[in-house]
């Protein structure tokens, strides 16, 4: 998520006035410093202020040329952050906090110190700079009676208290604070701003209606205008996103993400495009849309990548989350490595261990997973406890697994979401599976199935009908077993999560007196032929096989061309799910 702000105070009027420029688009004018301003230095603000940023850039430097003003420093900062001019943005931001400090403006110093604080987490990720920077801002803040200064930086205590800290009970309170000093201030973009991290601290302690109010309030201010600071704009979106995404609200996030890839393109900020194509991303994934969901992560990899590295984490522990369930695990391993210090990627991690049998691994690693969220954080440890039940259960640990369950059934009570609920059904599922109880695991999926359809859930429902028409073949109803099986294959051919498929034909197949079953009979392949046929069955493309293979793209259609002939069929697909049917990949 984006980590910046602006300071502003202004009048009603001033706010209506600038509702009305720039041919009916929102003015940054929250970043303009108070006092009065040389001709050359405020007509520069101006310009920074309806978002021509090269040009506000121009005029700074032409200020700065003649005279060392930290106003020109501050601006000439903002127009490069806009720009994505990481050590232009440093640079300046340091001078004018120098020049601040010369000058004795205690206001002006804290502002350049919150925002080197902020730019030190999104450009570099050296927390230990940006706490520095921090808490220099409180030191000179307590120097000078409130102002717009004390309202931003307590809105940012309370952002890194829930984002950094995993503390949303700490980040509720300080938000709540942020958002009644910018009322009392008069600083409608801060206030608002407050009353969305408020809301998102609330949803993510599972208190999801009365969460969901300010940030619906604080999201309706923007579309309607009534925001007057391009950035916190930009923020208040990303709350409303993040708070869906918790949730597993997707059609939701999916609206939202609409508006701020407008906004972003409206705006030119490349930073709020490439974070909403991650967030956006997620969305896609959820629903099954893996294709797409790999288009808008590559896109926003390169983009982070150029701009942001601090803030890739996102982009490939979305990206490692899909290539486990293509069954392409290497590649998850080390994409999740690679954002090791993300709390998601460690959850990953833990998935993964489970998907290639190694049980004791994931749970250590969802116990470390919950270790780092307070215990009010439902939204994030309910994704923990499902895992770390499953593995128990695996492992055979039955006591331990139950008690995990409960923990699990009362955070999912407490969100109330059809999601929530559904992945405590599924996670009870298994383990009454693991405990002999069938008929409970089949009443347990059966609830689970119905929960995720209604939640649009593809790869879930498929999983569930998985191990639905397991515990249906475990009673001996062998038809019923068979048909949930069929349908979960289906699905999960479609979707491309080889590994699960290839688990649903082999259940298929193990299912003794099936009436009409045919015998399994497929046209020889070479070795060659079934190697390319598996990665194929991954996910992977013709250009990805040849890679892996040390061949050409030319060889590699060559066998593709050579298998659909033997198998009379035509597609890849077609061959994948064929192969997998008849239990040869």
């Amino acid at each position: 998520m984006l980590t910046s702000g602006s300071f502003s105070r202004r009048s009603r009027e001033e706010q209506e006035t600038l509702l009305l420029t720039d041919r009916g688009n929102h003015a940054l004018a929250a970043l303009t410093p108070a006092g009065p301003l040389p001709e050359a230095v405020a007509e520069a603000w101006t310009t920074l202020n309806r978002g021509e940023w090269e040009r506000a850039r121009e005029q700074f430097q032409a200020v700065l040329a003649r005279e060392d003003l930290p106003e020109a420093w501050e601006g000439l900062a903002w127009a490069a952050w806009w720009l994505d001019e990481a050590a232009v943005l440093v640079d300046a931001r340091e001078r004018a906090y120098r020049l601040y400090r010369r000058r004795g403006d205690h206001r002006g110093a804290a502002r350049a110190a919150t925002w080197l604080g902020l730019d030190h987490i999104d450009f570099t990720g050296e927390a230990a700079v940006a706490h520095g920077w921090l808490r220099r801002a409180h030191r000179l803040l307590a120097q000078v009676p409130p102002s717009p200064e004390h309202a931003w930086l307590r809105a940012f205590d309370a952002h890194h208290a829930l984002m950094a800290d995993k503390n949303p009970a700490t980040a509720q309170r300080l938000a709540a604070e942020a958002a009644a000093m910018g009322e009392a201030l008069g600083i409608a973009d801060v206030e608002l701003l407050g009353r969305a991290l408020e809301g998102l601290a609330l949803v993510s302690q599972g208190i999801i209606r009365d969460g969901m109010r300010p940030l619906d309030e604080a999201t309706a201010a923007v579309v309607s205008g009534e925001l007057a600071d391009l950035q916190a704009m930009g923020l208040t979106c990303c709350y409303q996103i993040y708070a869906c995404e918790r949730v597993r609200h997707y059609p939701r996030a999916a609206e939202w993400c609409d508006r701020v890839r407008e906004f972003g393109r409206r705006w030119r900020c490349t930073l709020l495009l490439a974070v909403c194509r991650t967030q956006y991303a997620g969305v896609l994934l959820w629903q099954g849309a893996w294709a797409e969901a790999e288009a808008e992560l590559a896109a926003a990899t390169r983009e982070l990548s150029r701009l942001r590295p601090a803030l890739l984490g996102a982009a490939v522990t979305r990206l490692a989350e899909l290539r486990r369930r293509q069954g392409r695990w290497d590649e998850a391993l080390r994409l999740f490595k690679q954002a090791e210090s993300s709390t998601a990627a460690l959850l990953g991690r833990a998935e993964l261990a489970l998907d290639q049998g190694d049980a004791q691994a994931s749970a250590e690693l969802a116990e470390r997973y919950l270790r780092r969220f307070a215990p009010e954080n439902h939204t994030e440890r309910l994704p923990g406890l499902d895992v770390l039940t499953r593995a128990l259960a695996a492992l055979g640990d039955l006591e331990r697994a139950r008690k995990t369950l409960l923990d699990l059934e009362d955070t999912a009570a407490t969100l109330g979401t059809p999601p929530a609920r559904a992945v405590a059904r599924f996670a009870g599922g298994l383990l009454a599976a693991s405990s002999g109880d069938s008929q409970a695991a089949r009443a347990s999926f059966e609830d689970a199935v119905d929960l995720f359809a209604s939640s649009s859930a593809p790869f879930e429902v498929g999983r569930t009908r998985l191990e639905l028409g397991r515990a249906l073949a475990a009673l001996g109803r062998r038809e019923a077993a068979a048909a949930e099986l069929r349908s979960a294959l289906g699905v999960l051919q479609d979707l491309g999560a080889a590994p699960e498929a290839r688990r649903a034909a082999s259940l298929l197949r193990g299912i003794p007196g099936l009436p009409g079953r045919p015998s399994p009979r497929i046209p020889p392949l070479t070795e060659r032929e079934l190697e390319v046929l598996r990665l194929a069955a991954q996910g992977l493309t013709d250009k990805e096989i040849a890679a892996r293979l040390h061949r050409s793209e030319h060889t590699i259609h060559r066998h593709l061309a050579n298998i659909l002939g033997k198998l009379d069929l035509p597609s890849r697909t077609a061959a994948v799910a064929y192969a997998l049917r008849q239990g040869v990949l």
